[in-house]
C-alpha cells in the first residue's frame, strides 16, 4: 500500500491535489478535519492548549483560530509551543487512520508534512505552491479572514525552496480555472504513480 503526503502553503491548492487523489482511490487523511476532530473529543488535547496559551475557546466549545492565530503567527516561540502539543496528537491519529486504510492506499494532507515528522512515513511528497498574492486572495475568501491577518499566515509559512529542499516533487499551481488545475493535478500524478515503487 502506498502512503502519499501532500504539503504546501496555505491557500496553493492542497485540497484539491487531495481530492484528485481520493477520485484515484486513495483514502484522504487530512491532518486539519483531524485536528479538529480531536479538538471536540480529546479533553487532554483542549487543557494543554488552555494551560499554554489561555482562553482559547469559544463559549459554544469550538478553537477560537482567529485568537490562537493571533497569538502564535506573531511569536515562533508561541508556534513552537503549540507544535509540541498538536504534532503528536495528530501524528498518532493519522497513524490509525493509515492501519485502517484498504485499496491503493492512502494521501495525508497535512500544512505541516515535513515539520511534524510525517513526511518519513510517506513514500512519495508532494508540495503544492502558488504565487503569494494568489494565496492572499483565496484564503481571504475561503476563511473571511482581513487582508492583515491573511499576510501574518502567509508569513509564518515556509518559503518554497523549503518544500523544493525537503519534497519529493514539487507542483506549482499557476492554472487559470479549478479545472486547468484539477487536470494538471491528476496528469502529473499520473506520471508520479507509474514511477512509484
Amino acid at each position: 500500500m502506498l502512503t502519499i503526503g501532500i504539503t504546501g502553503p496555505t491557500g496553493a491548492g492542497k485540497t484539491t491535489a487531495l481530492q484528485v487523489l481520493a477520485e484515484m482511490g486513495f483514502a484522504p487523511i487530512d491532518c486539519d478535519a483531524l485536528y479538529y476532530q480531536l479538538l471536540r473529543r480529546d479533553q487532554g488535547l483542549r487543557r494543554q492548549l488552555e494551560n499554554t496559551f489561555g482562553s482559547v475557546f469559544l463559549p459554544d466549545g469550538q478553537l477560537d483560530r482567529q485568537r490562537l492565530g493571533t497569538i502564535v503567527f506573531a511569536d515562533p516561540k508561541a508556534l513552537a509551543r503549540l507544535n509540541a502539543i498538536v504534532y503528536p496528537a495528530v501524528n498518532r491519529a493519522v497513524e490509525e487512520e493509515i492501519a485502517a486504510c484498504t485499496g491503493r492506499g492512502a494521501v495525508v494532507d497535512a500544512i505541516n508534512l515535513i515539520e511534524s515528522g510525517l513526511a518519513g512515513r510517506c513514500d512519495i511528497t508532494l508540495a503544492v505552491t502558488a504565487p503569494e498574492e494568489v494565496r492572499l486572495r483565496r484564503i481571504m475568501a475561503r476563511d473571511g479572514i482581513s487582508e492583515a491577518y491573511a499576510r501574518r499566515r502567509i508569513a509564518a509559512q515556509k518559503p518554497d525552496s523549503y518544500y523544493r529542499k525537503h519534497c519529493t516533487f514539487l507542483l506549482e499551481n499557476r492554472a487559470e480555472s479549478r479545472a486547468a488545475f484539477d487536470a494538471l493535478v491528476r496528469e502529473t500524478l499520473e506520471s508520479l504513480l507509474l514511477c512509484a515503487p
